[in-house]
């Protein structure tokens, strides 16, 4: 199982596949690499999947350290225990956010940005959703019965076969005979609330650290978190970002959708 020591000493996992451009993927708050499991037979690259600190298959560690900043070091650590001078990075949701500040403290170490369903405003609606289901258990007790009430309850996301919400749940949850368990430490529930106490700083400037870099913004029409009108500003700022708005989906895109898959084919080749 591959795995690294970030500099407190917390052993992080990720797994390395693929060959030539090095594109480390960013998962979501609560998530984990499986986050690209779908996308990842599109992509002709090398494909570097982290699991954040307190997440997925990486050692717990201090909440107080369940942060932005932490997890763009982290991320960093893992670039230099792969020797990696440089690399693309494709942020889903947090990872995006991940990426921005990376183009802001270490933009030498980036070749291009593609962010899913992200951007310098948050919209208040949808992070009010994830505070209500983070570091809790779902209701449900088995992944058959979680995949159906996605199935059924997520109406911003449309025409999605009950095998796609099987996988999701199954890559999110542990079934145990005592129900669902989450793949990550609760205690991440306390940092985000924590860190949402404070008032919500300007996101802009690192939105626009990343002038020059390569860009890609996937967005789910339906999306509680990224409006339309804050991917619009982000276009009117970068006129040169590529953009799919992608039908029937809200927050986030499984990025294996044929408008995801083109974007981030188009993006890859500006890297290349």
């Amino acid at each position: 199982m591959p795995r690294f020591a970030a500099e407190d000493g917390a052993a992080l996992h990720f797994t390395d596949a693929g060959e030539g451009l090095p594109v480390i993927a960013l998962a979501g708050l609560t998530r984990n690499g499986a986050d690209f499991d779908h996308v990842a037979p599109h992509l002709p690259v090398r494909l570097i999947r982290p699991d954040y600190r307190g997440r997925g298959q990486s050692d717990w560690a201090d909440p107080a350290t369940y942060t932005i900043a932490q997890e763009a070091a982290d991320t960093i650590a893992l670039m230099d225990h792969l020797g990696l001078e440089s690399a693309a990075i494709l942020g889903t949701s947090r990872g995006g956010l991940i990426a921005m500040v990376l183009a802001a403290t270490a933009r030498e170490r980036l070749l291009g940005v593609a962010l899913n369903d992200i951007g310098p405003v948050i919209e208040d609606r949808g992070l009010d959703v994830i505070k209500d289901y983070i570091g809790r258990n779902p209701a449900q007790k088995t992944y058959a019965e979680a995949a159906a009430f996605r199935a059924e309850v997520w109406t911003h996301f449309e025409d999605v076969p009950l095998g796609r919400w099987l996988e999701e749940v199954k890559a999110q949850y542990r079934e145990t005979p005592d129900g669902l368990v989450i793949r990550y430490d609760p205690r991440l529930r306390d940092a985000v609330l924590a860190a949402g106490a404070q008032p919500a700083p300007d996101l802009w400037p690192l939105f626009d650290a990343m002038a020059g870099l390569p860009l890609a913004l996937i967005r789910g029409a339906n999306s509680d978190l990224l409006s339309r009108a804050t991917a619009d500003e982000m276009a009117r700022r970068r006129p040169d970002m590529l953009r799919a708005d992608i039908p029937g989906r809200g927050h986030v895109p499984f990025l294996d959708e044929p408008q995801a898959v083109a974007t981030l084919t188009d993006w890859l080749e500006q890297i290349q």
